[in-house]
């Protein structure tokens, strides 16, 4: 699937569970600034801290599916547990815990009333300079869970409170120290999961990952590849070159993966009927668009839809 990373046995993954704890009753995956407040435009290396239950308020332990377009997180569990959801992958979980997950992936928790972490929202630009310093990578999603005495958890937890602590004190004007922080806890991360760095200097590399943002951006228009090579500025052969490297696709299969994702989560988090949703991802006749799922996922999206409701 597009742009995830599950980390193998290095990481321990949380039990997999139901899919989700309910629809959306609405037409729309909503998008945020952070949870609760409306999506708006971000400050050059904007960071923001704090904790889950600092909004308990709005959410209640139930934090429902959303997405934000421009930044990432870092979710640190330091307490507590119970079911979190990255699109259509669900796990239990208990503390200690931790993910990342990068702009524009939907996500959602429900936890206990006991239950706490430190979150870490990071712009896109800042998240690209440290791509440059950070052992992980970060175009995709990632959760990890792990033991208490685990050794690299101990420093996790020592890593989060002295990112809470700069930030109680400095705010946006301890960037540099917060910056450097949030890179350690990224590469750490990474040595937790067993995965291994992307280097951040390689144009293929570099060229993936550009690839990404703008099939992000166009993949309802249902351009051809192409499309995408003129975008880019660039050949056929490296474009596919790139998109092998970085996601072990073809260009082609990315964008028709990109568009069965955006498929599933709006069957997933919205009530809008099939059809306009196969016409939101660029397929005007609903048969064409059934096929299309079918060969996908084994299922047509009516049928794709309730079994997933009958398993939450």
């Amino acid at each position: 699937m597009l742009s995830f990373y599950f980390p193998g046995n290095h990481g321990q993954r949380g039990q997999f569970a139901c899919t989700f704890s309910g629809m959306v009753t609405r037409n729309e995956i909503p998008n945020f600034f952070v949870y609760g407040e409306p999506s708006r435009s971000l400050d050059v290396g904007f960071l923001h801290v704090e904790t889950v239950m600092a909004r308990k308020t709005l959410h209640f332990g139930h934090v429902a599916p959303h997405l934000h377009p421009t930044m990432g997180q870092i979710t640190c569990w330091l307490q507590g547990g119970g079911t979190y959801r990255i699109e259509d992958e669900t796990w239990n979980f208990s503390a200690p815990a931790i993910s990342f997950v990068p702009s524009n992936v939907v996500h959602g928790f429900d936890v206990e009333d006991t239950s706490d972490a430190i979150v870490v929202s990071v712009s896109d630009d800042m998240l690209k300079t440290l791509a440059q310093q950070a052992d992980l990578s970060l175009g995709s999603p990632i959760f990890l869970t792990g033991q208490p005495l685990d050794p690299g958890w101990p420093k996790l937890r020592t890593l989060l409170d002295m990112i809470a602590e700069e930030y109680r004190e400095r705010g946006a004007e301890g960037e540099k120290v917060l910056g450097g922080l949030i890179g350690v806890v990224l590469s750490l991360m990474g040595r937790i999961g067993g995965s291994l760095p992307l280097p951040s200097t390689s144009a293929t590399v570099s060229l993936g990952l550009a690839l990404r943002r703008q099939v992000d951006l166009h993949f309802k228009k249902n351009w051809p590849v192409g499309a995408y090579v003129e975008l880019l500025a660039t050949t056929p052969h490296l474009l596919d070159k790139a998109a092998r490297e970085v996601f072990g696709q073809s260009v082609k299969e990315l964008l028709l993966e990109r568009r069965l994702l955006e498929a599933k989560r709006l069957l997933m988090f919205t009530v809008r009927p099939v059809e306009d949703i196969g016409r939101e991802i660029g397929f005007e006749d609903p048969a064409y668009f059934s096929r299309f799922f079918r060969k996908r996922a084994g299922d047509s999206p009516a049928t794709w839809r309730r079994r997933n409701l009958l398993r939450a």
